[in-house]
């Protein structure tokens, strides 16, 4: 079993900032809301996203799948009452000269062995497509 540990504080009103190991991510957590800090709705896409990136450099050394870059654009829709994410949705570009079928299964092995997006898709709708960018 792996653990993780976080600690975050209230830096003021407006602000707060969450550590771990050597790094920083200033959190907005202002009511009013902060275009300079990710909220906890950001944070939680920006998880997932971090899991499916990390979840290509993973897998790609044992496909022997060869790419250039990848990027991830997340949407997500929140409920008000009771406040929850209800889905998620994301495309996962590939900068990469690999057929269709070996982008499926790159697609496949991030889909099947991410932590964060296997946690997400038994707590709410996640859905996504992979493509090649260009």
């Amino acid at each position: 079993m792996l653990e993780y540990r976080v600690a975050a504080r209230r830096i003021d009103a407006h602000g707060s900032v969450a550590t771990t190991k050597q790094a920083e991510v200033v959190l907005d957590t202002d009511v009013a809301g902060r275009v300079d800090a990710f909220n906890p709705a950001e944070l939680f896409l920006a998880s997932i996203a971090a899991c499916m990136i990390k979840g290509v450099e993973r897998v790609t050394p044992m496909l022997h799948f060869q790419f250039r870059g990848v990027e991830v654009t997340l949407h997500g829709i929140r409920q008000d009452s009771p406040p929850k994410m209800i889905s998620v949705t994301y495309e996962l570009v590939v900068d990469t000269d690999e057929d269709d079928r070996r982008l499926e299964l790159l697609h496949t092995n991030v889909r099947k062995y991410g932590t964060i997006s296997n946690t997400v898709a038994e707590a709410t709708h996640l859905e996504g497509i992979i493509r090649r960018k260009g």
